[in-house]
């Protein structure tokens, strides 16, 4: 008995899976959409639609025909199960087992619908989904990868606190000056106080008599001020404690 050629095999095998197990039926893409359960099995529309008639299945819930296994249907309605999406794709082509290239090869676009139609069937479980991911260099022209293109966005916030940087940075300058300024007076004029004395006699012996009674008097007249400033200070105290009403 002659065995059939591995083509013929193979094309009767595609022409089996383009087929519902159920009512022996071709998949179409309009009321025989080829919907795939929990259990992975595969089921036309139309059947499903028998099924929930027939009363068979618990509100809400398919029942598989084949193994039993109940698989929850979203808002009730056949149509929010997935489509097996590898059987669109070969009635799409002719349905003779063709596979055809999508539009953008290096694109997939990965839903839980695209992820249940990808498992086969025949395993019995289907909690793991291997996915190779490869990336594909492209050549670019040579003037945009010797010549780096860099961006520098600057807002327009930037300005205003330079501004305000700056302005803060004269201040600074413009404080710390006036400080210097005011410490290098007071030393000075310390310095001409108590170097008045022996500059006074210096003075005096030189025959500048007006400089010299100056700057000789210098310490002793600001010594009387303070004295006399002391006393008033301490008159008017008293002054006052009398004057206050008793408590």
């Amino acid at each position: 008995m002659a065995s059939q050629p591995p083509e013929d095999t193979a094309e009767s095998q595609a022409s089996d899976e383009l087929e519902c197990k159920i009512c022996y039926n071709r998949y179409n893409l309009k009321q025989r959409k080829p919907k795939v359960l929990e259990c992975c099995h595969r089921v036309c529309a139309k059947c499903l639609y028998k099924i929930i008639d027939f009363g068979d299945s618990p509100q809400g819930v398919i029942v598989c025909p084949f193994c039993r296994f109940e698989t929850c249907l979203p808002d009730d309605e056949v149509s929010s199960l997935p489509d097996d999406n590898n059987i669109l794709v070969n009635l799409t082509c002719g349905g003779k087992g063709k596979k055809c290239l999508p539009e953008n090869p290096t694109e997939l676009l990965l839903t839980p619908k695209r992820l249940a139609s990808l498992v086969s069937p025949s395993h019995t479980s289907s909690n793991c989904l291997v996915i190779t991911i490869m990336e594909v260099q492209r050549e670019s022209s040579p003037s945009l990868s010797s010549t780096p293109v860099v961006e520098f966005y600057r807002p327009a916030s930037f300005d205003s606190v330079t501004t305000v940087s700056h302005n803060w940075t004269v201040w600074n300058c413009t404080s710390l000056l006036f400080q210097t300024s005011i410490r290098v007076l007071v030393w000075l004029l310390g310095l001409l106080y108590f170097s008045s004395l022996p500059l006074g006699i210096y003075l005096l012996v030189s025959k500048k008599v007006t400089l010299g009674v100056v700057f000789v008097s210098l310490v002793p007249s600001s010594l009387v001020i303070l004295m006399v400033y002391g006393f008033c200070q301490c008159v008017c105290h008293e002054f006052l404690d009398c004057m206050a009403p008793p408590s």
